[in-house]
């Protein structure tokens, strides 16, 4: 199971994700309460051990803007939370190895998720980062293809449902591991991956091996 940890604003925060076991760490870009200066996600990302997927998160931005960025936090990742085309994710996906594109449950954009070139699809609610939870049966319409990961009001709490109930490839979290916008809290995070991992179905689950090795091409 693959687990991300969004919304990093501190050094303590990505380092405390990844002591508890977080796969990846994410600095959004896009305007929001968790947004981070590039500099400051620079500095938190270089003091990241290699295996972390660190990720760059943007909203409707340019493409050519969100591999600048990306390159200049010195981040390995792109994650595409707007309305970008799939000619927008191939932009990015030129210059930047990976590439998530999110896409709204029960949008038309979920249900042809395909069509985006990515192998990634970030499975959201209506409302990015507002903590609430969507309908999980409309995981059902994706379209099938690209790896899933499950976000939208996960918390340490229900994401063993969430995962129980959908099967996803990896689940996001921000809102649901915070004491207060853009601060985690180390208990909620530690009890959310936990939660994750041991609802993980068996067949994805190998001795001690990472569930995704961010050397080889999707």
């Amino acid at each position: 199971m693959f687990i991300k940890i969004c919304g990093i604003t501190s050094e303590d925060d990505a380092l405390l994700a990844v002591a508890m076991g977080a796969d990846a760490v994410g600095f959004i870009f896009a305007p929001s309460p968790r947004q981070i200066a590039v500099k400051r996600a620079y500095d938190i990302s270089r003091r990241l051990p290699p295996e972390i997927l660190t990720v760059g998160v943007f909203r409707d931005e340019h493409p050519s803007r969100v591999v600048d960025l990306v390159h200049e936090a010195g981040l390995k990742a792109a994650q595409l939370h707007g309305h970008e085309s799939a000619a927008d994710v191939a932009a990015v996906s030129a210059s930047v190895r990976f590439v998530i594109k999110a896409v709204v449950a029960g949008s038309t954009d979920a249900r042809h998720a395909d069509k985006f070139g990515t192998g990634l699809v970030l499975l959201d609610a209506p409302a990015p980062g507002s903590g609430r939870v969507f309908d999980w049966s409309l995981a059902g319409d994706v379209a099938l293809g690209p790896r899933i990961i499950l976000a939208g009001g996960l918390t340490p709490t229900n994401v063993a449902d969430a995962v129980t109930q959908t099967r996803p490839w990896g689940v996001d979290v921000s809102t649901g591991v915070e004491s207060e916008p853009g601060k985690k809290d180390p208990r909620l995070v530690r009890a959310f991956i936990a939660a994750a991992r041991a609802a993980t179905p068996s067949p994805y689950v190998g001795p001690d091996e990472m569930p995704y090795d961010w050397q080889d091409d999707l």
